[in-house]
């Protein structure tokens, strides 16, 4: 596609708008995101694991996370890419929206201190802890189309088909499968704008932890990413382990670390009685 002079400089007006509004939301962010969790840190208190699970290559898994527990997702074999979806078990109409995950937070990068935000505003998932760092939010699943040009003809699962099944498990269809976020997926872009696989980034025994912010309806897909180079399709497990979380501190990162997550938070307030309309400044 050739852009005429008045497209490119429309781009540009819009680009420079976007990297003011940024600058004015970083300017403000009451706190710093910290290093990765080292790998070998946040153990779990056996006492506080409610259900371990092994999730093989190419399949799916959905359960039910209360608020306040947290979901572990362990990178086992460092070769895996695990999507995630969410809904408000109370209203399933109300789910993960990856888009606004990173216009409200002004950033692409999962990692420790950020949330995942729903649909309304509110608060999904605090990523808790992170050894990885290396998220996407933007590429998207695989699909049965992306699969077939990588691997040819054969019998390989998808995200796509993945989270179908998983939406009907949980009493769902597919006009609910909506746009996911993949864990160990290490994209990044390149000086052309282009999107990148940087392998290096993931790592044996990386894990994230996703803490509830609401009751939720989870699922997950174990399939490898539309843009892994690997030729051939893997067969690597991962592993989740769901355990009770302490509650959080007053100064907890992820409900402090921006603005924009102090406001998700009080409109989980809000939502779950916790706050007067009022109190909502």
């Amino acid at each position: 596609m050739i852009l005429t002079e008045e497209q490119k400089a429309e781009i540009a007006a819009h680009t420079r708008r976007y990297n003011e509004l940024k600058a004015a939301g970083q300017e403000h962010a009451p706190r710093a995101l910290p290093a990765a969790t080292a790998r070998d840190a946040a153990p779990i208190a056996t006492d506080a694991i409610i259900h371990r699970e092994v999730i093989p290559a190419g399949w799916y898994w959905t359960t039910r996370l209360n608020r306040g527990d947290t979901l572990r997702i362990v990178n086992t074999s460092g070769t895996s890419t695990v999507s995630l979806l969410a809904w408000n078990s109370a209203d399933t109409t109300e789910r993960l929206n990856h888009a606004d995950t990173i216009k409200v937070q002004w950033a692409a990068r999962l990692q420790k201190g950020r949330i995942l935000l729903s649909d309304m505003g509110r608060a999904l998932l605090g990523l808790t802890e992170d050894s990885s760092t290396a998220h996407d939010a933007v590429v998207g699943g695989s699909t049965a189309a992306t699969n077939l040009a990588k691997y040819g003809d054969g019998n390989f699962r998808n995200t796509r088909d993945n989270f179908i099944l998983a939406a009907a498990k949980l009493g769902l269809d597919r006009r609910d499968v909506h746009p996911c976020v993949s864990f160990f997926a290490p994209v990044a872009i390149d000086a052309g704008g282009r999107f990148v696989w940087s392998g290096a980034r993931r790592q044996k025994g990386d894990f994230v932890d996703l803490r509830a912010e609401m009751d939720l309806l989870i699922a997950l897909s174990n399939c490898p990413h539309p843009l892994d180079p690997g030729e051939s399709y893997p067969q690597a497990s991962v592993e989740v382990v769901r355990y009770r979380s302490a509650k959080p501190a007053a100064d907890d990162l992820c409900r402090t670390a921006t603005a924009e997550a102090i406001r998700a938070y009080q409109n989980n307030a809000l939502y779950l009685g916790e706050m007067s309309e009022g109190a909502v400044r």
